[in-house]
């Protein structure tokens, strides 16, 4: 193991990647197949405990990076998080007026599709135009990220596109109630 970054490094060094939003998903899920084949406690077995505890914490580590880096979300904030802003959404819950009014405007689409003649296709087409506005911020965060570098702006599109992860397991969760019945 002696030819793995340390533990401490960030998840960025950890994979060979840079440090970027835009990232190659081939290339990180490769690179996590390495680390894992490398770092796997089976393989020091005959190194006893100590060995193979530290293998254990290889692996969780390659583990979480791999969640953190394979999500755009999570990756843009840990990037936030890297670049001295956290996120902070627990505290910082200030949005931009247009985008309150678009989460206004998707609730009551959502109980008023609850309510159409075929609730189903109508929880879908808007759960459609939320993904649509999805794709949209995260071009927009890739951007904030990698080409204008600004950091704070980044953090309040990671904040808004939280609350869009949100609801769209709202929608889903709609979609299997109708689904149950």
């Amino acid at each position: 193991m002696n030819v793995l970054p340390r533990l401490t490094d960030t998840d960025f060094v950890l994979f060979g990647l840079p440090e970027q939003q835009a990232l190659d998903r081939a290339r990180l899920d490769e690179r996590r197949r390495a680390l894992q084949a490398e770092v796997h406690p089976d393989r020091f077995a005959a190194e006893g405990a100590a060995a193979q505890r530290l293998a254990m914490q290889w692996a969780v580590r390659v583990n979480e990076a791999h969640a953190r880096l394979k999500d755009p979300l999570k990756r843009a904030a840990y990037l936030c998080e890297l670049r001295g802003v956290p996120i902070d959404a627990e505290r910082n819950t200030a949005m931009p007026a247009a985008f309150l009014q678009r989460q206004m405007l998707w609730r009551e689409a959502l109980d008023e599709a609850a309510e159409a003649a075929e609730p189903a296709r109508a929880i879908e087409a808007l759960d459609s135009d939320v993904a649509d506005d999805e794709r949209a911020a995260l071009a927009r965060l890739q951007h904030l990220l990698d080409v204008a570098r600004d950091t704070a702006a980044a953090a309040a599109e990671v904040r808004s596109l939280m609350f869009v992860a949100r609801f769209r397991e709202d929608i889903a969760r709609r979609l299997e109630a109708l689904d149950a019945h």
